[in-house]
């Protein structure tokens, strides 16, 4: 789809809210429908460039006439007494943009009916491919293909839109360990969806009930035969994706909300969980007891968990914009504070993804973080000297549209050893936004299009071939990456 057209589907997607607030449904039936309308037009070239952008004015302010602009500072309702708000995001400023002579009108009719594309935004990526130095980074660069990072980055179409969330906020999309084409999304009305793309139609297999609240985090086990949820209703429950069936219900001793969890890697039987009176706790998924030493305080609520690669540090983030670094015993589940960093003073820390290296140029653990309000930031983890505990030294930050929304963040899961690596973020400007790590200047590698709503999480299946994305409005999105 030409990029006028894009921005077009935008505009629609973002007013889509408002035509039938009563039929929910209607409104991803509407948003289909439009952008197979949008493709034809795209395919036919019925309109030059200069039409489709005066189209795109008058479109955007007969919207705004009829239904009133889209400000910042509104919102959609709150879901909850905790910080998990759905709002309604801005309406961006439409700039004019040409037609991306890169998108062919092959690639255009190869997208399924059901589906409307998203073609992103971005420059060319001018640098010579990185050398490959070993026989694991040739398969990776096979499974990537020799292709430029801006090239292997383009998602340019839609493969399947789910909906069974309707009006209720998810806050996390993930796909199964080492698996294409099983996705489990969790959400604010107190369900969890475990949804399979592939073979045959995507379909939702199953809706996981039970919570009393809003569901604020799940995560897969490693071998993808347990999910573990953390909800605002102070429980942790224990699930079986194959069957649906509640394994085990933990309440937590406090009372309080839970809002993020993990597992351990090197031993899922354990289980971290951070709740809304500022306690890390360690739980034993067999017995549903906390384990011994397994307990830790930070200043403010914990909204985000993450452990390193090796399982040995657990790294946490608080409404106060601090990060704390405990030492995990994987066996006991023994917690010992280690380090704490303010990131964001008087902000909140929404999300926390920990690599080993961050690029071929960058072979340093990192850790990527959501800070709220507006920051991206990609940080080296060193020793501090003396103590030997983790440290973090700031190796990058990307700006983004955060300012109220749990925003969640990822880093791109192939080992591609070429110059350069990507993170992909959610955005309240209701975009997807891809970032080149190692890009000094125009770090920005593409922009995907098509939520109604702000973007809280993202996540890639294992060879990156699909990208998942979920907003404040309830609906996902599976984008389908571009082959050359």
């Amino acid at each position: 789809m030409a990029a006028v057209w894009q921005q077009v589907l935008a505009v629609d997607a973002r007013y889509a809210a408002y035509r039938t607030p009563r039929w929910p449904q209607f409104r991803t039936q509407y948003v289909r429908r439009r952008s197979q309308l949008l493709r034809e037009q795209a395919q036919g070239g019925a309109l030059e460039g200069g039409t489709r952008r005066w189209y795109l004015r008058v479109r955007t302010r007969l919207l705004a006439q009829r239904y009133g602009a889209l400000s910042e500072q509104s919102s959609c309702r709150a879901h909850s007494s905790s910080a998990l708000r759905a709002s309604r995001t801005t309406l961006d400023r439409m700039e004019d943009f040409e037609e991306d002579p890169r998108v062919t009108r092959g690639h255009r009719r190869s997208l399924s009916r059901g589906s409307h594309p998203g073609v992103p935004r971005g420059g060319p990526d001018e640098r010579p491919p990185g050398v490959v130095p070993t026989p694991l980074a040739e398969a990776s660069r096979a499974m990537a293909g020799d292709t430029t990072l801006s090239e292997n980055y383009a998602f340019a179409g839609v493969y399947h839109v789910f909906d069974q969330h309707t009006d209720s906020a998810v806050p996390k999309v993930q796909f199964a360990h080492d698996d294409r084409h099983l996705l489990a999304c969790c959400s604010l009305d107190g369900t969890i969806s475990v949804c399979r793309l592939a073979p045959g139609p995507p379909a939702v297999l199953r809706v996981l009930r039970g919570h009393g609240g809003g569901v604020a985090d799940f995560a897969w086990s490693l071998s993808n035969d347990v999910l573990v949820s953390a909800s605002l209703d102070g429980t942790l429950r224990l699930w079986a994706p194959a069957d649906g069936r509640c394994i085990r219900r933990v309440p937590d001793p406090d009372g309080a909300a839970l809002l993020c969890c993990a597992f351990q890697p090197l031993n899922n039987n354990l289980t971290v969980v951070g709740s809304a009176r500022h306690m890390v706790r360690v739980v034993n998924i067999s017995t549903g007891k906390a384990a011994r030493g397994g307990a830790g305080r930070l200043p403010g609520r914990v909204l985000a968990l993450c452990f390193d690669a090796p399982g040995r540090v657990l790294w946490a983030g608080d409404d106060r914009g601090s990060v704390s670094s405990f030492l995990c015993d994987p066996g006991t589940g023994r917690l010992t504070k280690a380090s704490r960093v303010v990131v964001q003073a008087g902000g909140s820390i929404t999300s926390l993804s920990a690599r080993a290296w961050a690029s071929r140029e960058a072979p340093d653990p990192s850790l990527l973080v959501n800070a709220c309000p507006d920051r991206l930031l990609l940080f080296r983890v060193v020793e501090e000297e003396g103590s030997g505990a983790p440290g973090l030294r700031l190796r990058r930050s990307f700006p983004t549209r955060h300012r109220e929304q749990p925003l969640r963040s990822c880093f791109c899961p192939l080992m591609s050893f070429r110059q350069g690596a990507c993170v992909v973020t959610g955005s309240e400007d209701a975009c997807v936004h891809f970032f080149d790590v190692g890009r000094a200047a125009r770090a920005t590698v593409n922009t995907l299009q098509g939520h109604g709503g702000a973007v809280l999480a993202v996540a890639f299946n294992c060879d990156e071939s699909l990208l998942a994305s979920s907003d404040a409005a309830g609906t996902v999105i599976v984008w389908r990456r571009q082959h050359a």
